[in-house]
């Protein structure tokens, strides 16, 4: 606003921008499968870890990045006949943990461990390269757990 000499009122300054445009949401990057994976996570551990009852549990982390995943199992008769997890990261790590948990459930051992990265990326719809080692920790953790079982010190 400026001011008119002869009345000292504010006189409002000519429009000379244009009107600005609407903000638009920026769209989600990634697919379908991770958004239901990361807004509805399959298997996760809700409250304090004596609510359920595993045998086995694995913790990996990431310094660079700061996530962290927990795997708990239940493992009888050789097989995982239950799991949950936490993870502390971004929607690819929480995505990827509940999609590996999914992918675990029931399995042998042995055929649990070879789940890779690239079947949890796959299983997920794909994930962006910068976030692949997400699905990466997803496989420690598990890995971790099973040792702890077998190896119980």
């Amino acid at each position: 606003m400026s001011k008119n000499p002869k009345t000292l009122k504010p006189t409002p300054a000519p429009n000379t921008a244009p009107p600005e445009a609407p903000a638009q949401p920026t769209p989600w990057a990634y697919s379908e499968q991770v958004k239901a994976h990361f807004l509805e996570p399959k298997n996760f551990l809700m409250g304090d870890e004596s609510q359920f009852d595993f045998n086995a549990k694995g913790t990996v982390g990431n310094k660079i990045c700061g996530d962290e995943m927990t795997m708990y199992l239940k493992i009888a008769q050789g097989k995982i006949q239950d799991i949950r997890w936490r993870t502390y990261g971004c929607a690819s790590a929480i995505a990827s943990t509940s999609a590996l948990s999914e992918l675990a459930k029931g399995q042998a051992l042995d055929a649990a461990l070879k789940i890779t990265p690239e079947q949890i990326a796959d299983y997920l719809g794909g994930l962006p390269e910068r976030k692949f080692h997400c699905s990466v920790l997803g496989s420690e953790a598990l890995a971790e757990a099973v040792d702890a079982y077998r190896n119980p010190k």
